[in-house]
């Protein structure tokens, strides 16, 4: 629509830049796509808006959605701890780390790096970084924790449960198969990512390959607030703050002005933005997913590029405000 014009010229302009290597640009509102567009060339090939990229945390919502519809199905509450999936975790703790902690990443877990196998065992190691609920630093493997609670609560592994409630707002593409994206993730040995002992590991916190259409399938059903995807009040709540009052650490600090709901990023203060209540994710390969309420419209971007457009010096941040002067 000419309306976005803006911001598919924003993504085209890094693409042709060499900043960034491919993009996938999709604008949805509640009825649905609006604009979608594929840039750039990789390896002889173009950039296809039908293409899976590797999501990193985006992934966190994903799953933060699956575990809300266990909540939803009296299965699961924001307040059940963690040792009732996985009795051995805990050791060493005087406090109790429950599931509202994990998705707000408030639960203390110490973060090995992003690459290293051996989830499980990282996750019922000994010791912790702070008392859950005290402060706030961001923690991929705590959604491991997330994925156990799915598993012993829903009897399903946590996958089939992600791809269940996607398929209830029609999105069906998401995978665990890094042989399904036709793109590397540039740049991610040179940023400390070892990205095939990454994948292979199917993590519940970054692992999730997926297609525009996917994730603008799913921001249009949330705009809708229709309870075709998750009820209306289990919306209210997932867009709760957590983390208010807490102590918040690198690489979110108070700054940055955001809070964390239930596994989304609320950006209610953020500086370099138009508006106060855009909700959403980053991934470490560039990937950004957004959901504006109060403008009606959400926007993908998928792409390929290892810890991030950032330190390309690209600022998402402007694509966004494009997408919300648009709407």
């Amino acid at each position: 629509m000419p309306r976005f014009d803006d911001a598919l010229d924003w993504t085209r302009r890094h693409v042709d830049s060499g900043a960034l290597p491919t993009a996938v640009l999709g604008i949805a509102t509640s009825e649905g796509v609006v604009a979608l567009e594929a840039f750039g060339t990789e390896r002889g090939r173009a950039a296809s808006v039908d293409d899976l990229y590797p999501l990193f945390s985006v992934t966190k919502p994903l799953v933060g959605l699956a575990a809300l519809r266990l909540v939803e199905r009296g299965r699961l509450t924001p307040d059940t701890p963690l040792s009732s999936a996985l009795p051995e975790f805990g050791e060493g703790r005087d406090d109790v780390v429950r599931l509202r902690h994990l998705v707000s990443h408030s639960s203390g877990i110490s973060e090995p790096p992003m690459d290293q196998g051996g989830l499980r065992a990282s996750l019922v190691a000994p010791g912790r970084d702070f008392e859950a609920g005290t402060a706030t630093r961001y923690s991929t493997l705590a959604f491991d924790g997330v994925a156990a609670m799915i598993e012993h609560a829903g009897g399903e592994p946590w996958f089939d449960a992600v791809t269940a409630v996607a398929a209830r707002a029609g999105a069906t593409g998401f995978t665990l198969d890094p042989d399904a994206s036709p793109h590397e993730v540039v740049d991610a040995a040179a940023q400390g990512l070892d990205y095939p002992r990454f994948a292979a590991l199917g993590h519940p916190g970054a692992g999730v390959l997926g297609r525009a259409s996917d994730l603008l399938a799913i921001g249009s059903a949330l705009l809708r607030g229709d309870g075709s995807l998750i009820a209306p009040a289990t919306v209210e709540a997932m867009l709760r703050p957590l983390t208010v009052g807490m102590t918040k650490l690198e690489p979110y600090p108070a700054s940055r002005g955001q809070d964390w709901g239930f596994t989304w990023n609320l950006r209610n203060a953020a500086p370099s933005l138009l508006v106060r209540d855009a909700y959403g994710h980053g991934g470490w390969g560039g990937c950004e997913f957004w959901i504006t309420p109060s403008q009606g419209v959400c926007f993908v971007l998928l792409t390929n590029v290892g810890g991030g457009v950032r330190r390309l010096g690209v600022e998402a941040d402007e694509l966004h405000n494009a997408v919300v002067a648009g709407a």
